[in-house]
């Protein structure tokens, strides 16, 4: 009786075991009984928009969920110290023109010597970069839309003074969406870019059509797993990044 009482905890250790094992080989790879795969759903432009200048925001044109389209004003600086500074260096080249013509009127007369047409080259290419040095700063007294997008997170507010490098704007590309997804290694066999499959989605309880894209170039030794990116081939209306779901592949159980 008492080996008996110890065979069957002996075979209940096993089966535990043995399934422990196989729920974590899953996990690994992120399957379930069914053989689907966990997914979920990345924005392919992502990003964080920063201050170039130290000045003082002017206005934010755009609040938390705000949608946008590519090249429309998103940020504005007041940047009238960058302004009164491009007058002055637009001076300082128009006077070191009016001189150079004078010097190369001369030069062509013997008047001056090489030494000095050389010197008011020189110096009218130093203050012609100037301006364009100041122009440069003021265009960025302006942030456009680098894409179409919404916005996650206002990250500073109007009339706020930001140095150089101050994050502003949470933005992220809800037109482009990929689709992140790992699977066994062994997929590998007949896994390959352009195979069709199904997402079921949580967050909307609905089923959208996806195709494998980019598979990874490493596999992970521990999990026997690789990561694949792929995209929805249908509609993606009402997608987000950060959505996630279950893919399942025909013919895998």
């Amino acid at each position: 009786m008492r080996k008996a009482s110890k065979l069957a905890s002996v075979l209940a250790g096993c089966w535990l075991l043995a399934h422990v094992t196989v729920s974590w080989a899953q996990s690994a790879a992120g399957t379930d009984q069914d053989g689907r795969i966990r997914v979920q759903l990345a924005a392919l432009n992502d990003l964080v928009v920063s201050s170039e200048v130290a000045a003082r925001i002017e206005r934010i044109a755009v609040r938390d969920g705000d949608a946008f389209r590519a090249g429309a004003l998103l940020v504005s600086f007041d940047c009238g110290t960058l302004q009164a500074q491009l007058e002055k260096a637009k001076a300082s080249r128009d006077g070191a023109q009016q001189h150079l013509e004078t010097v190369q009127r001369l030069a062509e007369l013997n008047s001056v010597g090489k030494l000095e047409a050389d010197q008011a080259q020189a110096k009218a290419r130093e203050t012609a970069a100037d301006v364009q040095m100041v122009q440069s700063a003021l265009s960025k007294c302006r942030i456009a839309a680098p894409f179409s997008g919404r916005v996650v997170e206002r990250l500073a507010s109007d009339h706020q003074f930001v140095n150089a490098g101050t994050p502003l704007l949470s933005l992220v590309d809800t037109s482009a969406i990929e689709v992140r997804l790992i699977v066994p290694s062994r997929w590998l066999a007949w896994l390959k870019p352009g195979a069709p499959f199904q997402i079921r989605l949580d967050d909307l309880e609905k089923t959208v059509g996806a195709k494998v894209t980019r598979i990874g170039a490493r596999i992970d030794p521990v999990s026997q797993s690789v990561g694949l990116v792929a995209v929805v081939t249908g509609s993606a209306a009402g997608l987000l990044p950060g959505m996630s779901g279950w893919a399942s592949f025909p013919g895998v159980r």
